[in-house]
């Protein structure tokens, strides 16, 4: 007589019960990955931000007294020697970016249900994904222009702000 081979019923019941305890433990480690990848943008726009502004601070050096530069054919305006963050300047087009990606809210000391404060002379890009909700109080890169106090240039700066990415 031969011996049967295989699985029986109850071994593969088990082992479909394991899979399945598996999958529901990992399925939450991967499924907020929309998370990291609206962080890791804004990272990536915040990297813009800055090498924009020093390319443009590098040749608004070697042109001194110059109130705009011409950058890839985008007029930046500038202020003491670096790119102004106002509406109109050019920063954020010459930072690469876009109004498919990104909705630039120019500096406003208030507020609204879906739109952070910001400081009067900055701008924030805010994921598209997350525009005009809750979300988009604390999801977006902001950029703060240079400041002059006295004799005293504050080169400006950018920031990821991404509590509620």
């Amino acid at each position: 007589m031969k011996k049967p081979t295989g699985f029986t019923l109850i071994e593969l019941i088990v082992v479909i019960v394991i899979l399945g305890i598996l999958a529901a433990t990992a399925l939450p480690r991967f499924s907020d990955l929309s998370k990291d990848a609206r962080i890791a943008s804004l990272a990536a726009v915040k990297g813009a931000l800055e090498s924009t502004s020093a390319m443009v601070h590098g040749q608004a050096l070697i042109n001194p007294g110059a109130t705009t530069i011409t950058n890839e054919g985008v007029a930046i305006t500038l202020v003491s020697g670096y790119p102004s963050p106002a509406s109109g300047g050019g920063m954020a087009l010459a930072a690469g970016l876009s109004t498919t990606d990104y909705i630039i809210r120019y500096g406003s000391a208030t507020a609204t249900p879906t739109q952070p404060a910001l400081p009067i002379n900055s701008f924030a890009a805010i994921p598209v994904s997350v525009a005009n909700t809750a979300a988009a109080l604390n999801c977006y890169t902001l950029y703060v222009g240079a400041s002059v106090s006295g004799s005293t240039i504050t080169p400006p700066s950018a920031t990821v702000v991404s509590s509620s990415c």
